[in-house]
Protein backbone atom coordinates (compact mmCIF):
# COMPACT_ATOMS: atom_id res chain seq x y z
CA UNK A 1 0.00 0.00 0.00
CA UNK A 2 2.77 2.39 0.97
CA UNK A 3 4.56 1.72 -2.33
CA UNK A 4 1.43 2.49 -4.30
CA UNK A 5 0.90 5.73 -2.36
CA UNK A 6 4.51 6.78 -3.07
CA UNK A 7 4.14 6.08 -6.78
CA UNK A 8 0.97 8.15 -6.87
CA UNK A 9 2.72 11.06 -5.16
CA UNK A 10 5.65 10.88 -7.58
CA UNK A 11 3.30 10.90 -10.59
CA UNK A 12 1.44 13.88 -9.17
CA UNK A 13 4.69 15.78 -8.66
CA UNK A 14 5.89 14.91 -12.19
CA UNK A 15 2.59 16.11 -13.63
CA UNK A 16 2.83 19.35 -11.67
CA UNK A 17 6.38 19.93 -12.90
CA UNK A 18 5.23 19.29 -16.50
CA UNK A 19 2.43 21.80 -16.11
CA UNK A 20 4.85 24.40 -14.73
CA UNK A 21 7.23 23.85 -17.67
CA UNK A 22 4.34 24.19 -20.14
CA UNK A 23 3.26 27.47 -18.54
CA UNK A 24 6.83 28.82 -18.65
CA UNK A 25 7.17 27.90 -22.34
CA UNK A 26 3.84 29.55 -23.14
CA UNK A 27 4.86 32.72 -21.32
CA UNK A 28 8.19 32.80 -23.15
CA UNK A 29 6.51 32.39 -26.53
CA UNK A 30 4.04 35.12 -25.65
CA UNK A 31 6.89 37.42 -24.65
CA UNK A 32 8.72 36.73 -27.91
CA UNK A 33 5.55 37.51 -29.87
CA UNK A 34 5.12 40.79 -27.98
CA UNK A 35 8.74 41.74 -28.59
CA UNK A 36 8.40 40.94 -32.29
CA UNK A 37 5.26 43.07 -32.48
CA UNK A 38 6.98 45.91 -30.64
CA UNK A 39 9.87 45.69 -33.05
CA UNK A 40 7.66 46.05 -36.17
CA UNK A 41 9.49 47.66 -39.08
CA UNK A 42 10.00 51.40 -38.77
CA UNK A 43 10.58 53.05 -42.14
CA UNK A 44 13.37 55.62 -42.54
CA UNK A 45 12.18 59.21 -42.61
CA UNK A 46 12.47 62.09 -45.03
CA UNK A 47 13.44 65.57 -43.85
CA UNK A 48 9.82 66.35 -42.95
CA UNK A 49 9.50 63.20 -40.82
CA UNK A 50 7.37 61.13 -43.21
CA UNK A 51 8.16 57.53 -44.24
CA UNK A 52 10.65 57.52 -47.11
CA UNK A 53 9.11 55.94 -50.23
CA UNK A 54 11.79 57.16 -52.63
CA UNK A 55 13.22 54.57 -54.99
CA UNK A 56 12.61 52.37 -57.99
CA UNK A 57 9.99 49.69 -57.40
CA UNK A 58 8.29 46.90 -59.34
CA UNK A 59 5.52 44.34 -58.83
CA UNK A 60 6.49 40.68 -59.15
CA UNK A 61 3.21 39.03 -60.08
CA UNK A 62 1.05 38.19 -63.08
CA UNK A 63 -1.71 40.73 -62.42
CA UNK A 64 -1.10 42.51 -65.72
CA UNK A 65 -2.30 39.33 -67.45
CA UNK A 66 -5.24 38.83 -65.10
CA UNK A 67 -5.93 40.35 -61.69
CA UNK A 68 -7.88 37.22 -60.69
CA UNK A 69 -6.63 33.65 -60.22
CA UNK A 70 -5.75 32.15 -63.60
CA UNK A 71 -4.18 29.03 -65.06
CA UNK A 72 -1.50 28.94 -67.73
CA UNK A 73 -2.81 28.90 -71.28
CA UNK A 74 -1.80 29.37 -74.86
CA UNK A 75 -1.03 32.90 -76.02
CA UNK A 76 -2.77 34.75 -78.85
CA UNK A 77 -0.39 33.52 -81.59
CA UNK A 78 -0.20 29.72 -81.65
CA UNK A 79 2.67 29.68 -84.18
CA UNK A 80 4.95 31.28 -81.57
CA UNK A 81 4.52 28.37 -79.20
CA UNK A 82 5.33 29.11 -75.56
CA UNK A 83 7.04 32.43 -76.32
CA UNK A 84 3.87 34.45 -75.63
CA UNK A 85 1.91 32.01 -73.51
CA UNK A 86 0.05 33.26 -70.46
CA UNK A 87 1.76 32.36 -67.15
CA UNK A 88 -0.33 31.02 -64.26
CA UNK A 89 -0.85 33.30 -61.30
CA UNK A 90 -2.64 33.95 -58.06
CA UNK A 91 -5.02 36.86 -58.15
CA UNK A 92 -4.56 40.15 -56.35
CA UNK A 93 -8.30 40.79 -55.88
CA UNK A 94 -9.60 40.42 -52.34
CA UNK A 95 -11.79 37.31 -52.31
CA UNK A 96 -10.92 36.72 -55.99
CA UNK A 97 -14.31 38.18 -56.99
CA UNK A 98 -15.03 41.26 -59.12
CA UNK A 99 -18.68 42.33 -58.59
CA UNK A 100 -19.66 43.25 -62.14
CA UNK A 101 -23.16 44.42 -62.96
CA UNK A 102 -24.78 42.02 -65.50
CA UNK A 103 -24.28 44.20 -68.59
CA UNK A 104 -20.71 45.02 -67.54
CA UNK A 105 -19.92 41.32 -67.10
CA UNK A 106 -20.93 40.75 -70.72
CA UNK A 107 -18.68 43.62 -71.79
CA UNK A 108 -15.76 42.15 -69.85
CA UNK A 109 -16.21 38.84 -71.68
CA UNK A 110 -16.27 40.65 -75.02
CA UNK A 111 -13.09 42.54 -74.10
CA UNK A 112 -11.31 39.29 -73.27
CA UNK A 113 -12.24 37.80 -76.64
CA UNK A 114 -10.92 40.87 -78.48
CA UNK A 115 -7.89 41.41 -76.24
CA UNK A 116 -5.23 41.30 -78.94
CA UNK A 117 -6.61 44.31 -80.80
CA UNK A 118 -8.55 46.09 -78.06
CA UNK A 119 -6.36 46.21 -74.95
CA UNK A 120 -5.06 49.78 -74.50
CA UNK A 121 -1.65 48.34 -73.53
CA UNK A 122 -1.32 46.77 -76.98
CA UNK A 123 -1.83 50.23 -78.49
CA UNK A 124 0.76 51.82 -76.15
CA UNK A 125 -1.84 54.03 -74.49
CA UNK A 126 -1.20 55.25 -70.95
CA UNK A 127 -2.04 52.40 -68.54
CA UNK A 128 -4.13 54.21 -65.94
CA UNK A 129 -4.34 53.53 -62.20
CA UNK A 130 -3.96 51.05 -60.63
CA UNK A 131 -2.72 49.05 -63.64
CA UNK A 132 0.43 51.16 -63.93
CA UNK A 133 1.49 49.86 -60.51
CA UNK A 134 1.65 46.17 -61.50
CA UNK A 135 2.72 46.16 -65.12
CA UNK A 136 5.97 44.19 -65.63
CA UNK A 137 8.06 47.37 -65.75
CA UNK A 138 9.70 49.42 -62.98
CA UNK A 139 8.51 52.78 -61.76
CA UNK A 140 10.17 55.46 -59.66
CA UNK A 141 8.81 57.41 -56.69
CA UNK A 142 10.27 60.86 -56.03
CA UNK A 143 8.96 62.27 -52.76
CA UNK A 144 8.79 65.86 -51.51
CA UNK A 145 6.60 67.37 -48.76
CA UNK A 146 4.23 69.03 -51.26
CA UNK A 147 4.28 66.66 -54.24
CA UNK A 148 5.07 63.02 -54.91
CA UNK A 149 5.98 62.12 -58.49
CA UNK A 150 5.54 58.58 -59.80
CA UNK A 151 7.26 58.00 -63.13
CA UNK A 152 6.64 54.76 -65.02
CA UNK A 153 8.88 53.10 -67.59
CA UNK A 154 5.99 51.96 -69.78
CA UNK A 155 5.11 54.58 -72.39
CA UNK A 156 6.77 57.35 -70.37
CA UNK A 157 3.69 57.54 -68.14
CA UNK A 158 3.77 59.66 -64.99
CA UNK A 159 1.55 61.31 -62.45
CA UNK A 160 1.82 63.81 -59.62
CA UNK A 161 0.26 63.25 -56.21
CA UNK A 162 -0.66 66.66 -54.80
CA UNK A 163 -0.13 66.71 -51.04
CA UNK A 164 -0.81 70.44 -50.55
CA UNK A 165 -4.13 71.01 -52.24
CA UNK A 166 -7.49 69.42 -52.99
CA UNK A 167 -8.19 71.06 -56.33
CA UNK A 168 -10.19 69.06 -58.84
CA UNK A 169 -8.81 68.04 -62.21
CA UNK A 170 -9.67 70.44 -65.05
CA UNK A 171 -10.59 67.43 -67.21
CA UNK A 172 -10.66 63.65 -67.26
CA UNK A 173 -7.36 61.95 -68.09
CA UNK A 174 -5.81 58.53 -68.65
CA UNK A 175 -3.91 58.58 -65.33
CA UNK A 176 -6.54 60.40 -63.29
CA UNK A 177 -6.00 63.19 -60.76
CA UNK A 178 -4.21 62.23 -57.53
CA UNK A 179 -4.36 63.96 -54.15
CA UNK A 180 -2.72 62.49 -51.07
CA UNK A 181 -2.38 62.65 -47.31
CA UNK A 182 -0.68 60.62 -44.58
CA UNK A 183 -2.50 58.38 -42.12
CA UNK A 184 0.25 57.47 -39.68
CA UNK A 185 2.92 55.73 -41.76
CA UNK A 186 0.59 55.06 -44.69
CA UNK A 187 0.35 57.29 -47.75
CA UNK A 188 -3.31 57.48 -48.83
CA UNK A 189 -3.99 58.66 -52.38
CA UNK A 190 -7.40 59.60 -53.76
CA UNK A 191 -7.50 59.21 -57.55
CA UNK A 192 -10.44 60.35 -59.69
CA UNK A 193 -11.24 62.18 -62.95
CA UNK A 194 -10.44 59.24 -65.22
CA UNK A 195 -11.53 58.73 -68.77
CA UNK A 196 -13.01 55.34 -69.64
CA UNK A 197 -10.21 54.18 -71.95
CA UNK A 198 -7.99 52.03 -69.69
CA UNK A 199 -8.31 48.42 -68.54
CA UNK A 200 -7.15 46.70 -65.37
CA UNK A 201 -5.44 43.80 -67.21
CA UNK A 202 -5.20 41.78 -70.42
CA UNK A 203 -8.18 39.68 -69.35
CA UNK A 204 -10.54 42.51 -70.28
CA UNK A 205 -11.38 43.81 -66.79
CA UNK A 206 -12.41 47.42 -67.30
CA UNK A 207 -14.08 50.50 -65.79
CA UNK A 208 -16.06 53.58 -66.79
CA UNK A 209 -15.38 57.28 -66.42
CA UNK A 210 -16.93 57.04 -62.93
CA UNK A 211 -13.89 55.14 -61.61
CA UNK A 212 -12.68 56.23 -58.18
CA UNK A 213 -9.55 54.65 -56.65
CA UNK A 214 -8.22 54.93 -53.11
CA UNK A 215 -4.59 53.76 -52.88
CA UNK A 216 -2.66 52.97 -49.70
CA UNK A 217 1.15 52.71 -49.68
CA UNK A 218 2.87 51.37 -46.54
CA UNK A 219 6.57 50.60 -46.32
CA UNK A 220 6.86 47.24 -44.56
CA UNK A 221 10.59 46.47 -44.98
CA UNK A 222 13.72 48.08 -46.46
CA UNK A 223 12.81 46.63 -49.86
CA UNK A 224 9.03 46.25 -49.92
CA UNK A 225 5.87 48.36 -49.96
CA UNK A 226 2.41 47.06 -49.18
CA UNK A 227 0.08 48.38 -51.88
CA UNK A 228 -3.70 48.38 -51.64
CA UNK A 229 -6.24 49.85 -54.07
CA UNK A 230 -9.97 50.15 -53.40
CA UNK A 231 -12.00 50.31 -56.62
CA UNK A 232 -15.36 52.03 -56.86
CA UNK A 233 -17.35 52.50 -60.07
CA UNK A 234 -21.17 52.41 -59.75
CA UNK A 235 -21.61 52.24 -63.54
CA UNK A 236 -19.72 48.92 -63.74
CA UNK A 237 -19.60 47.29 -60.27
CA UNK A 238 -22.31 46.55 -57.72
CA UNK A 239 -20.05 47.46 -54.79
CA UNK A 240 -16.48 48.62 -54.05
CA UNK A 241 -13.75 45.96 -54.13
CA UNK A 242 -10.04 45.78 -53.34
CA UNK A 243 -6.79 44.53 -54.75
CA UNK A 244 -3.59 44.19 -52.74
CA UNK A 245 0.02 43.20 -53.43
CA UNK A 246 3.64 43.84 -52.40
CA UNK A 247 5.86 46.11 -54.48
CA UNK A 248 9.58 45.42 -54.38
CA UNK A 249 12.60 47.73 -54.56
CA UNK A 250 14.98 47.24 -57.47
CA UNK A 251 18.34 46.59 -55.82
CA UNK A 252 20.75 46.89 -58.73
CA UNK A 253 23.49 49.45 -58.10
CA UNK A 254 22.71 51.12 -61.41
CA UNK A 255 18.91 50.74 -61.23
CA UNK A 256 17.16 53.36 -63.33
CA UNK A 257 14.18 53.83 -65.59
CA UNK A 258 15.03 53.34 -69.24
CA UNK A 259 13.24 54.80 -72.22
CA UNK A 260 10.39 52.65 -73.47
CA UNK A 261 8.46 54.70 -76.00
CA UNK A 262 6.37 51.96 -77.54
CA UNK A 263 4.22 54.13 -79.83
CA UNK A 264 6.30 53.23 -82.88
CA UNK A 265 5.64 49.54 -82.20
CA UNK A 266 1.87 50.13 -82.35
CA UNK A 267 1.72 52.28 -85.47
CA UNK A 268 0.84 49.42 -87.81
CA UNK A 269 -1.99 48.29 -85.50
CA UNK A 270 -3.33 51.84 -85.11
CA UNK A 271 -2.80 53.32 -88.55
CA UNK A 272 -2.18 50.39 -90.90
CA UNK A 273 -5.81 50.23 -92.06
CA UNK A 274 -5.52 53.87 -93.19
CA UNK A 275 -2.74 53.13 -95.69
CA UNK A 276 -3.67 53.55 -99.32
CA UNK A 277 -1.58 50.49 -100.06
CA UNK A 278 -1.04 47.66 -97.55
CA UNK A 279 2.47 47.35 -96.15
CA UNK A 280 4.46 44.34 -97.29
Amino acid sequence: MELRRGATVRRARASARANVVAVIIALCLSAVARVGYAQAYKAPRTADGKPDLNGIWEALNTANWDIQDHAAKMGPVAALGAAFSIPPGRGVVEGNEIPYLPEAAAKKKENAEKWLTSDPEVKCYLPGVPRAMYMPYPFQIVQTPLHILISYEFAGANRTIYMDRKLKSPNDTWMGWSTGHWEGDTLVVDVASFNDQTWFDRAGNFHSDALHVIERYTRVSPDALDYEATIEDPKVFSRPWKMRMPLYRRREKDAQLLEYTCVEFAEELLYGPLRKQPSK
